[in-house]
């Protein structure tokens, strides 16, 4: 009898440990991910003439966005926001002091963007598959999504006119995001051919 019910209740252990295993590769799927868009965003070239400095953490949601699920990429930008908010040293240099003052600062509105924007390249290269130039459109569009974010609330922020606003936010970005999303498009273009050969 106790065999029987050892038997029956296998498949069950067997279930639960596969959801156990796959919560566990997810939460460390978004640790790394955060930890890679942190990296990034210390990789930053403050301007003069904008509140906004030069920044690799769009490079990195580009990147995860190609790479991940929707629900993953969004999460992992999730926890990226949370983790700043909470006061981790994980948004780039800013005139903001830290924590919750980076996300009302000048780069708010690129920051609160990046969840979106990794989810909408992630869906986008789900439909349209994961080629290089399929990979670029998608990083594309996402990328328009946070400049278009950061310029909104730089906008709102500074009370400043469109003319006003777009030499300070969104201009001095468009060539370094070219070539960004030319790079991730790159990378995730190979990746996908690695996962197929393995």
């Amino acid at each position: 009898m106790t065999k029987e019910i050892s038997t029956s209740l296998a498949p069950v252990a067997a279930v639960s440990d596969g959801r156990s295993m796959l919560w566990l590769r997810s939460g460390g799927i978004v640790l790394a991910g955060s930890a890679l868009v942190a990296v990034c965003a210390h990789l930053a070239l403050p301007l003069f003439f904008t509140p906004v400095p030069l920044s690799m953490a769009p490079f990195a949601v580009l990147v995860l966005g190609l790479v991940l699920s929707p629900r993953l990429a969004a999460a992992t930008l999730g926890a990226y926001l949370l983790e700043g908010a909470a006061g981790l040293p994980v948004f780039g240099p800013s005139p903001a002091v830290g924590g919750l003052a980076h996300l009302f600062g000048p780069t708010g509105g690129y920051l609160l963007s990046y969840p979106l924007a990794a989810a909408l390249i992630a869906v986008m290269v789900r439909r349209m598959g994961r080629g290089f130039t399929s990979s670029a459109v998608a990083a594309l569009a996402g990328s328009l999504v946070i400049l278009l974010c950061g310029a909104v609330w730089l906008g709102v922020l500074t009370h400043g006119s469109v003319e006003s606003v777009f030499p300070l936010a969104v201009l001095p970005f468009l060539p370094g995001d070219a070539l960004k999303v030319a790079a991730a498009a790159g990378i995730a273009a190979g990746w996908a051919r690695l996962r197929r050969s393995a």
